[in-house]
């Protein structure tokens, strides 16, 4: 019981009866006051020609003067017709002279003139309501009509067109009239917008109590929770920004655990890829410590040689490891620029065409004539030529023939760099571009490396918005291809 008194539906359930009930009694109030007015303003509008009727028949100026005998006739005889008026004379400021019947007890020798006065100026007056004598602060409907003396205006008769027995008696019919209708009308609309809002509430409240359901399942645990809604509004708009934040939480979630994978992974390959140099030049070393008055200068010469390649490759590997770290925080920001991209591709060719030579390989370079000028990072675009001619090279048998191309394309130049090294397997390909995936593909690339070149290329063009394709045949060789946009 407590926990339904507590719940957002019973606050707002009984907030919205509260303000029924508030509404209702304003409402019936509204209704009793314009029933009211209503009665005034009729009753003035049939009794407008009272007051001058009265000075018609009977006039009340004899020698000039007012004559309250007369006065009093008149109320006389217009009580067995009329009973529920009172007859009052005033004179031109509204001070009353005289009222009829004389027993009504006046609390007030001066009413205001004002509504008087407009009243019997308007030919067809409008609903006015004057003050009453026998109340300090009330108002009434009335009759008036000017009392004339030849041209001279002498004062007014004013005519209180419900007398206060008539009010009484009135109060008690009304009240009971209308207390039985407010009552009915108040019931009636209190009971249907109290059942019609109260479902409505259930049924707001009851997608509510769904969405806070499906909130506390996401935060047991249950990462696959999503709040289902078939409608629209505030309560869908709700729905769908929790259904975004938790895929982009979940997605937040997987990304963390591929990073932590990924670490797991850079430590333990990085730890056997420092392992290696680093026994090999630790084993060398203590070799010459031990054999140090044995060994001839030869020997000597060429331990120290091995030695100097694997602190070579180990400076490398710590390079490209921290190149890649760069580039995956997003610490390398590219500085684009116009280049020419066939003076960089014959650059890079004269480094390593003696190195081919070495290995017994061919290195081709096919440059076409007035290319025009690239913009991207030269240093960026250096080191990506440089880590795929690498690659090509390594990977390249011996007799093999290593090819770099360029291609004007409509916007831009594409860069080939092709192989005829042992190729690729179909499923291979997707994780070339991944860190350390050489360790799924020692079966076809029997050499040593720290499988980085190719995820250092990778990130190097997605900082420059350029992706790069792979094709490769078993066998007979790999190609890798780009474009670089034409600075216009």
């Amino acid at each position: 019981m407590k926990k339904f008194f507590r719940s957002l539906y019973w606050k707002i359930s009984a907030t919205f009866l509260a303000l029924l009930l508030v509404l209702s009694a304003v409402y019936i109030y509204f209704i009793a006051f314009s029933a009211e007015m209503y009665f005034q303003e009729a009753n003035q509008r049939l009794s407008v020609p009272i007051a001058q009727r009265l000075l018609k028949h009977y006039q009340p100026v004899v020698e000039h003067r007012l004559d309250s005998a007369r006065l009093e006739e008149i109320f006389t005889i217009q009580k067995l017709f009329n009973p529920s008026i009172e007859v009052y004379v005033l004179d031109t400021a509204g001070t009353i002279l005289s009222h009829c019947p004389t027993n009504t007890k006046v609390c007030r020798t001066t009413i205001s003139i004002v509504p008087v006065k407009k009243f019997v100026m308007e030919k067809h007056p409008s609903f006015v309501m004057g003050d009453d004598p026998k109340y300090e602060m009330k108002e009434k409907t009335f009759s008036a009509a000017t009392i004339m003396d030849g041209e001279r205006v002498l004062g007014y008769l004013y005519v209180i067109l419900g007398s206060e027995e008539f009010d009484n008696n009135f109060k008690m019919l009304a009240g009971s009239y209308i207390l039985s209708i407010g009552t009915r009308a108040m019931g009636i609309t209190l009971i249907a917008a109290a059942v019609i809002g109260l479902i409505a509430l259930l049924f707001i409240t009851r997608n509510l109590r769904s969405i806070i359901l499906t909130v506390r399942e996401f935060q047991q645990g249950n990462h696959q929770a999503r709040i289902r809604f078939s409608s629209s509004g505030e309560m869908t708009e709700l729905a769908t920004s929790f259904n975004e934040m938790a895929d982009t939480i979940v997605r937040n979630i997987e990304e963390i655990k591929t990073m932590d994978n990924l670490r797991r992974e850079l430590v333990a390959n990085v730890s056997h890829d420092l392992r290696t140099p680093l026994a090999t030049i630790h084993g060398y070393i203590e070799t010459l410590l031990i054999k140090a008055e044995t060994l001839t200068a030869e020997e000597r010469g060429k331990y120290l040689k091995t030695v100097l390649s694997s602190t070579d490759r180990l400076s490398n590997l710590v390079d490209e490891l921290f190149e890649l770290s760069k580039l995956e925080a997003k610490q390398t920001k590219p500085n684009p620029e116009p280049f020419s991209i066939s003076e960089l591709v014959q650059d890079i060719s004269r480094k390593y065409l003696l190195i081919a030579e070495k290995k017994g390989i061919r290195f081709v370079c096919n440059i076409p004539r007035d290319l025009p000028l690239t913009v991207a990072d030269i240093a960026l675009i250096d080191r990506v030529i440089q880590n795929l001619a690498d690659n090509a090279i390594k990977f390249t048998p011996v007799g093999g023939t290593v090819n770099i191309e360029l291609h004007r394309l409509p916007d831009s130049v594409q860069v080939k760099i092709a192989d005829t090294g042992a190729g690729i397997a179909d499923e291979d390909i997707p994780l070339i571009f991944e860190r350390y995936s050489k360790g799924s593909q020692k079966n076809m690339f029997q050499n040593d490396g720290a499988g980085l070149g190719l995820a250092i290329v990778k990130k190097i063009l997605e900082v420059h918005d350029i992706s790069i394709a792979v094709t490769s045949t078993k066998n007979e060789g790999t190609a890798f291809s780009f474009a670089l946009p034409v600075y216009s």
